[in-house]
């Protein structure tokens, strides 16, 4: 049962690996209903139960198929242990960095970091990994760093939330991407290091009798247990796509989740949408057009596996 599930996880052809990059990202870009459900909670304990339960999920899903005695083999290794130990903290810092830029009303400065993050972790494949990229890749490159240019003098000065956001999440790609482990091994690994924290930060505010997880209804509780379900899930899938595709492709599929968000935003919470935030998406999304167009052929093969394999 442990190789079925490696099976799924564990393939490295570049046609599932985009396969899983792009699930990963477009289940981010849903995720702003599922916080939704859950904005009467404190955001640090919203980030504390999204590591605890990620890390109890993971657990459950190798104790069913036998995997638990692979994880005594990654403190054997000095190597995947400075892995998970940085991704680890590189994951950590990115989820309090946007906790904490929600808490201090710096929402549209944390979304800014999710545009910022394509680019560094193009720039991550090319100069550290030696990546080639084609010319209307570069053209593409340039399309989308004049869009993320223009919204940044908008905003007004240096973002720096935006990119610790966009710097710590590039690395963890990076990291994920020269990790010998599997994805899911990675990753309970990493959440297995944080949990002893998340879970005495929650114990703290229980016994301050701070905490807003105290009487909340049956149906909210749940949401906040599958809270580990869906925070595992899109990084699982993320970490595989990292190892099978090139961060440069990566860091293109990567617009699909805040362009999802954005269109939640607009049409379903109906936020305000300035003519210059219309001009900086289109031109991201003119990028993303151009960059489809030069890998069409890759992008030809994955869907005529697909095809072929439901057919």
């Amino acid at each position: 049962m442990l190789k079925r599930l490696m099976s799924v996880f564990g393939g490295r052809s570049q046609s599932k690996g985009i396969i899983y990059a792009i699930l990963s990202y477009a289940i981010w870009g849903i995720l702003p209903l599922f916080w939704k459900a859950l904005k009467q909670i404190d955001a640090g304990e919203i980030l504390a139960s999204r590591i605890l339960w990620s890390f109890v999920f993971l657990s459950l899903i190798l104790l069913i198929v036998g995997g638990l005695r692979d994880l005594k083999n990654v403190f054997s290794n000095a190597k995947n242990m400075l892995s998970v130990f940085l991704g680890a903290l590189l994951i950590t810092v990115n989820w309090f960095i946007y906790i904490w830029a929600v808490n201090s009303n710096q929402v549209i400065e944390a979304s800014l970091g999710y545009y910022i993050n394509p680019l560094f972790t193009i720039v991550l494949g090319v100069i550290v990994l030696k990546e080639r990229i084609d010319r209307w890749q570069i053209v593409s490159l340039l399309l989308a760093s004049l869009g993320v240019i223009i919204i940044t003098v908008q905003y007004g000065k240096v973002p720096w939330v935006a990119l610790s956001l966009a710097i710590s999440f590039g690395l963890y790609g990076l990291v994920k991407k020269l990790s010998n482990l599997t994805s899911i091994i990675g990753l309970t690994m990493e959440t297995m290091i944080v949990a002893p924290v998340a879970l005495g930060y929650i114990v703290c505010k229980q016994i301050e009798g701070t905490s807003s997880l105290i009487a909340l209804p049956l149906n909210v509780l749940i949401l906040v247990v599958l809270s580990g379900v869906v925070t595992a899930i899109p990084l699982l899938l993320f970490a595989q796509g990292a190892k099978c595709v090139p961060l440069s492709t990566m860091g293109f599929i990567q617009y699909l989740a805040p362009s999802i968000s954005l269109l939640l935003g607009v049409f379903l919470f109906k936020e305000v949408f300035t003519r210059v935030e219309f001009i900086c998406f289109g031109l991201i999304w003119l990028a993303l057009g151009i960059y489809s167009f030069s890998r069409k052929d890759l992008l030809n093969s994955v869907l005529e596996k697909r095809l072929f394999k439901f057919s």
